[in-house]
């Protein structure tokens, strides 16, 4: 609620008293130390007395000093109506954070403003408050907004996101220390209390003095909502966009909007997460053409098309990929890459691995929880309903129980507990890569077996802040992991990688590196005529780092000895080689269960919702 009014600057001559525009005689005099006592509650005699002592000594001292008073008193209330004026014109992006996006006229500063105007004593004081705390919702909601569009590429979702709020805790206490994990979460309680305690405390203030001097104030409400009209039925517009605003309320309106379309979507979500393309398929009608073979699942975090075609990361990502292209080559593989377009962005990996191997499209936690607690079928649990394979995963980063492996269709799960690491932590990574492989070598793919092995394997070395970064040893090298111990000693401090930009970005491009070259140094060392390898990224790394606006295309990979394997997917016309090229087919990454499992000779048999 903005001040539409003038002050005049000059002492009554002579006897030091304010202006009786601004210091009304009779009731209007003490009406805002009335509205101070209203808003404090009914108390004790004593307390009473004791306010209105203050009060007279603060009455007292306005009239001993009255320019000093004044000024404080003009201060204040500019520092009110600028923060309200602030929260309602607050964009929900940090590239919006400019200055020109606050030199408009809100509708809601108008409206607020006539509504206190026209509203007597007490219930314009409720009026003010609830007005207050309405804009400490609408702050706190820009303020996620940012937060979620600079990390997850995507605003907040007040019906689904609140339970990625202990995930993001977990990620700062496992990159900084429980102590700022901590304290992070306690600062933002405190800031969200103390923008509340603010913003009520700037509306009150507001209302008061727009009640003083309503004759002004009435007539500069009257003028503000005709410019802002007339400025809206114009269409004009100042620093490329348009002077009548009504940012606060379509904030609000959007959110509420997002809201009940993610509790409609829900519940579709749920019917059509029970029809199955190949819900009812037999299993030896499923996966026949790749009987016999070792095939293995990984995703890389965080590997996403701009490691491959950012200026800053694509020539040292480039050159990785070329080559291990060739070293594969000379071991005898041969590969083909192509694009998907992730679910997720910037973090909430899960999201991309659940649509990837379920085909369903998995964008929020709600969906991810309702599928993951059906039946649905996916891509990895194909593999073990066949019968034919023996089916682990092999999940560094999963550091307590998980049971969404039943989902997932894995006989054995192999996370960071059961890898026998000894070594230091990476920030949020549990272990090297080269080590997780090595050690899914020694426990798993290298032993002898009845049938063929299907495995499901998420490598973490590249998940953020990229500090500090594993570097690769030798093979034999690797032991319990005690290796790296120097290695992470010697590295980057998370917190200097966070806070430079260009920074995260080169230190981004280096862990892409690094998973690739553990992956195919892997395939090359231990990799068989019947290895068929299935790699890409889960998403995309955070808009900091893939910059704003950036696709959400991850590159996804299969590598293969048998020529017959990679004849089945020719007519995906994907690139050869590991790098993708960038006319190279894009396809949802939903799709991809049901195109690998027809390549390989599946039948359809649906199941019906």
């Amino acid at each position: 609620m903005p001040v539409f009014t003038r002050f005049s600057g000059s002492p009554q001559p002579g006897d030091g008293v304010p202006e009786a525009e601004d210091e009304p005689a009779g009731e209007e005099r003490e009406e805002g130390e009335r509205e101070a006592t209203a808003a404090s509650g009914p108390g004790p005699e004593a307390s009473r007395t004791s306010l209105g002592h203050r009060l007279t000594r603060l009455r007292t001292w306005r009239t001993r000093h009255p320019r000093t008073a004044r000024a404080l008193h003009l201060t204040t209330t500019a520092l009110a109506a600028a923060l309200v004026l602030g929260a309602l014109l607050l964009p929900n992006t940090l590239p919006a954070l400019k200055a020109v996006s606050f030199a408009r006229i809100p509708a809601e500063a108008v409206i607020g403003a006539v509504v206190v105007l026209a509203l007597p004593r007490r219930p314009r004081l409720v009026a003010a408050v609830l007005y207050g705390l309405g804009l400490t919702v609408l702050t706190t909601v820009n303020l996620l907004d940012m937060g979620f569009n600079e990390y997850l590429g995507r605003g907040f979702n007040a019906a689904l996101d609140w339970d990625l709020l202990p995930d993001a805790q977990a990620y700062v206490e496992d990159t900084l220390g429980g102590g700022v994990a901590t304290a992070a979460a306690v600062g933002a309680v405190v800031l969200v209390l103390l923008v509340a305690a603010v913003m009520v405390a700037a509306t009150i203030r507001l209302a008061t003095v727009l009640a003083r001097h309503r004759v002004r104030a009435t007539k500069g409400a009257l003028i503000a909502g005709t410019v802002w009209v007339t400025c809206s039925a114009l269409g004009l517009t100042l620093f490329g966009g348009p002077i009548a605003s009504e940012r606060g309320a379509g904030a609000l309106r959007v959110h509420g909007q997002r809201t009940v379309e993610s509790l409609r979507d829900e519940a579709a979500f749920v019917q059509q997460s029970k029809a199955d393309t190949f819900g009812n398929t037999p299993p030896g009608q499923l996966l026949p053409d790749l009987r016999g073979k070792d095939v293995i699942f990984t995703f890389i975090e965080s590997y996403g098309r701009s490691a491959v075609e950012d200026p800053i990361m694509a020539p040292g990502v480039g050159r990785t990929l070329d080559t291990s292209t060739k070293a594969l080559e000379k071991a005898g593989f041969a590969a083909r890459s192509g694009w998907l377009t992730s679910a997720t962005y910037g973090g909430s990996s899960w999201l991309g691995h659940s649509t990837t191997m379920s085909g369903l499209w998995i964008d929020n936690q709600r969906r991810y929880r309702t599928v993951s607690a059906g039946d649905h079928l996916t891509l990895t649990k194909a593999f073990q309903k066949t019968g034919a394979w023996d089916t682990v995963g092999v999940m560094p980063g999963v550091q307590k129980g998980w049971p969404e492996e039943k989902w997932y269709g894995l006989d054995k799960l192999y996370d960071s507990r059961d890898l026998g690491y000894r070594g230091p932590k990476f920030s949020w990574s549990t272990m090297p890569d080269q080590y997780a492989l090595e050690a899914f070598q020694r426990q798993v793919h290298g032993k002898k077996r009845d049938k063929p092995l299907m495995s499901f394997v998420i490598l973490t070395s590249s998940h953020q802040p990229w500090a500090p970064l594993p570097k690769m040893v030798g093979w034999d090298e690797l032991g319990d992991g005690s290796v790296f111990h120097a290695i992470q000693k010697a590295g980057n401090k998370a917190s200097d990688v966070l806070t430079d930009t260009t920074k995260s970005r080169e230190e981004y491009g280096r862990s892409i590196q690094y998973s690739l070259t553990s992956l195919t140094q892997w395939l090359e060392r231990y990799g068989t005529d019947d290895t068929v390898l299935v790699f890409l990224g889960d998403h995309q790394p955070i808009a900091r780092v893939s910059g704003n606006g950036a696709s959400r295309d991850v590159p996804v990979s299969i590598v293969a000895k048998d020529p017959k394997v990679l004849d089945k997917v020719a007519g995906w016309n994907w690139t050869e080689g590991l790098k993708p090229g960038r006319d190279a087919p894009v396809w949802r990454m939903d799709s991809f269960r049901d195109r690998f499992l027809k390549a390989f000779g599946s039948t359809p048999h649906p199941s019906k919702g």
